[in-house]
């Protein structure tokens, strides 16, 4: 065995499955039809991971037990008409999503679906062998958390003995089916652990031990160093065959690995970015795979990727449109599957030289290409690291004299930016993107979505009002079209959650503003209200942060090239007489790295980026700023630190986690919309349920700062969900203004 390939994309090249699920969701179509498309997308990719000469295919099993059919598992992710859904959040520091398992001490745990079975024996039908791969049991509780109602100090590790006799079902099964191979998933090991969390994995697998001879193991961890104590808990696993590293991100685990990496075991070297586009460097990884085979031995060492393909685009064969010269730099999922087994095959003393050097004279093309480099930009961004970029005057006062302009009520009402995207819309955009439509059809058609958007919420009575966002395809993409330095792709989705796929764009080079982005749509918005009208940015953090990221420069210094390009925009925008301005946050937390010792610096520039894009506008102008899904409870002095007039923050769907850091003692001054109903859920909230989590968060938070939004944007909801849930919205915080009035 020499190739591994940790996980593979499964929306397919083109969203089948997306397209799939959404025509199952609106009962266009039966649960036959959407299993098979998956059959079909999974056929086709263990096809092509055989006929690429892949030893080990692993597809994702995160499989968690429970009789489940598609009506409970969709209720579970998605909510219905009677239940909320489950809380939704960020996979580790990527942008994909999971839905956290709610667990507490009476907990029945039992094995009834047989999902991972199924589908190995499925490929072995084909002729295709395949590792099975179960989230570990240890990750899996680690990740979970107390149910309603279960205190929040539960010891989820205390499961353990009740959730490892479901796992030797699924093994036992596994091996009857003739799984030769099984992987286990356990990237909480890169976490900061404590010695009890770390005691757990060795129980765990000491445990299973049994139940696993006569298998070879894979424990696989990446997105990140595994820290020492971490390091020696894992490879001293009982019944373990082989361990999986992050070599890219966790590039500090190769001294641990060359110091104390246990004789005989299989060593899993993830070589091979699992999470960006960019054409793997062969000669050097060459040189790394050769340093560690000596110290592992030819036979076990297999080269991988170092995570799974889940988190890049699928295949440039389908970019047919991508400039060449950028192109030769790039690696999707596909072309990554073909790059971990050259590098197996040269290890092997086939090295196929004409790819080698192709690939050389790609990276030597990258270093020197003019396009990537721009000398005005990069002295610009040098130039920032003097200053802290704060607003001059403090946030009660810049609210203080915002009121006196903007003349709100107390609990204002606002959304968060999108409006549903219908496909009328969408067909328009198409046809102007194809040269169908002129462009002045184009503009009064978009004109006419945002008179409409505009009269609808004016008809609600909500008091801050946004444009829906008609002319945007993706809140990145958008602004990535019209900066330099950025590269687009037809086909690079890569999935979010559930159906929805993101389209990030390619940050090839240095970025600047060539022109106004915004400030047409936001004027012509605003001259059809004399209410405020919200400017809507995407911040530096989240366009980088959503984007693929060039790998040649520090990450900081392309987020202060971007930052420089925002602050233009909020400052043209201002001069246009706009007198709120978002810049949306919503991927800050994101990006924070998974060690708590690098923390500090992370935050340090991603709030100085935010802070530069609007320290030069007057007292007046209204600064928001949006975050979403994450769990920010620990960085809310950063938070605070980036100094908004207002943060409108997901709250619904964790379960109202955030009030509990107001609930602590944390003083906050600026103003503050906690999401009032998820959006992600077509369950549309009643007017006392809205004015029930309204008073929760008056309970912790001044009357006085307090605004009243949904969790998120509206763009993926339809306008028979929309209306509902906002006409019930707004009755509530009029319903609260008048109690708070005649409590006076």
């Amino acid at each position: 065995m020499a190739s591994h390939i940790v996980g593979y994309p499964r929306m397919g090249p083109k969203r089948e499955l997306k397209f799939a699920l959404e025509s199952f969701w609106d009962g266009k179509s039966s649960a036959e039809d959407l299993e098979k498309v998956a059959t079909d997308l999974r056929s086709s990719i263990w096809k092509q991971m055989s006929d690429a000469g892949i030893g080990i295919f692993s597809p994702r099993y995160n499989w968690t037990g429970g009789e489940i059919g598609f009506s409970t598992y969709f209720s579970m992710a998605r909510g219905n008409a009677s239940v909320p859904a489950m809380e939704m959040t960020k996979w580790f520091d990527t942008n994909y999503h999971f839905i956290v398992p709610e667990l507490g001490p009476d907990v029945k745990f039992s094995y009834a679906s047989h999902k991972a079975v199924n589908e190995y024996k499925e490929a072995k039908a084909l002729g295709v062998d395949t590792v099975p791969v179960l989230i570990g049991p240890v990750t899996y509780l680690l990740l979970s958390k107390p149910a309603k109602g279960v205190e929040k100090t539960f010891p989820l590790l205390s499961l353990l003995d009740k959730i490892l006799p479901i796992y030797k079902e699924v093994i036992a099964e596994l091996k009857a089916a003739g799984a030769s191979w099984i992987q286990f998933d356990e990237p909480t090991l890169v976490l900061d652990l404590e010695s009890h969390q770390l005691e757990a994995f060795t129980k765990a697998y000491a445990e299973l031990q049994s139940s696993l001879s006569g298998l070879n193991v894979i424990v696989e961890t990446y997105f990140a160093d595994v820290p020492a104590p971490a390091f020696k808990t894992l490879t001293s696993l009982t019944g373990v065959t082989g361990f999986g590293f992050d070599l890219i991100r966790g590039a500090q685990t190769l001294d641990l690995i060359k110091s104390e990496f246990p004789s005989g075991k299989y060593l899993f070297a993830g070589v091979v970015d699992g999470r960006n586009i960019w054409a793997n460097d062969l000669d050097a990884s060459l040189v790394t795979l050769k340093s560690l085979e000596g110290i592992v031995g030819k036979d076990k060492l297999v080269v991988s990727t170092s995570c799974s393909l889940l988190h890049t685009a699928v295949d440039l064969v389908n970019e047919p449109k991508l400039d060449t010269e950028i192109k030769s730099w790039l690696a999707f999922a596909a072309q990554k599957v073909v790059e971990v087994n050259a590098l197996a095959k040269a290890l092997a003393g086939q090295k196929d030289e004409a790819f080698f050097s192709a690939n050389a004279a790609a990276q030597a093309s990258r270093k020197s290409s003019p396009r990537v480099t721009n000398e005005a930009v990069q002295k610009a961004a040098a130039a920032l690291k003097g200053s802290d970029h704060r607003r001059a005057t403090n946030v009660s006062a810049r609210l203080d004299a915002q009121q006196k302009k903007l003349n709100l009520p107390i609990l204002p009402t606002t959304t968060i930016g999108s409006f549903p995207q219908t496909i009328e819309l969408r067909r328009v955009r198409r046809e102007y993107k194809a040269k169908k439509i002129s462009e002045e059809e184009y503009i009064k058609s978009i004109k006419e979505e945002i008179n409409k958007v505009v009269k609808l919420q004016e008809d609600l009575d909500i008091d801050v009002l946004v444009h829906g966002e008609p002319e945007r395809n993706d809140m990145v993409e958008y602004f990535g079209e019209q900066l330099s330095g950025f590269a687009f792709t037809a086909n690079g989705w890569v999935q979010s959650y559930g159906s929805r796929c993101v389209k990030p764009p390619i940050i090839y080079g240095d970025v600047s503003r060539p022109k106004p982005m915004t400030v047409f749509w936001s004027t012509a918005a605003q001259s059809m209200t004399k209410r405020p009208m919200k400017g809507m940015l995407t911040g530096p953090v989240t366009i980088l942060n959503w984007s693929f990221v060039r790998n040649d420069q520090p990450r900081f210094e392309t987020c202060y090239q971007i930052a420089l390009a925002i602050k233009e925009e909020v400052e043209d925008l201002e001069k246009a007489g706009i007198t709120v301005i978002q810049i949306d946050e919503a991927a800050l937390r994101e990006g924070l790295p998974l060690r708590k010792a690098e923390h500090a610096f992370y935050l340090d520039w991603a709030v100085h980026s935010f802070r530069i894009t609007n320290c030069g506008v007057q007292d007046t102008t209204q600064i928001h700023t949006h975050m979403c899904y994450s769990n920010f409870n620990d960085i809310i002095h950063s938070i605070i630190n980036m100094d908004a007039d207002v943060i409108t923050i997901e709250n619904s769907r964790s379960d109202e986690k955030l009030l509990s850091v107001f609930r602590e003692g944390v003083k906050y001054g600026a103003g503050i919309g906690p999401g009032v109903y998820d959006i992600h859920s077509p369950r549309i909230p009643s007017t006392e349920e809205i004015a029930d989590r309204i008073n929760k968060m008056l309970a912790v938070l001044e009357t006085n700062i307090l605004w009243v939004n949904p969790d998120c944007g509206l763009k993926t909801r339809k306008y028979t969900e929309v209306k509902p849930a906002l006409e019930n919205m707004v009755a509530a915080a009029k319903l609260l203004r008048t109690q708070l009035a005649s409590a006076k």
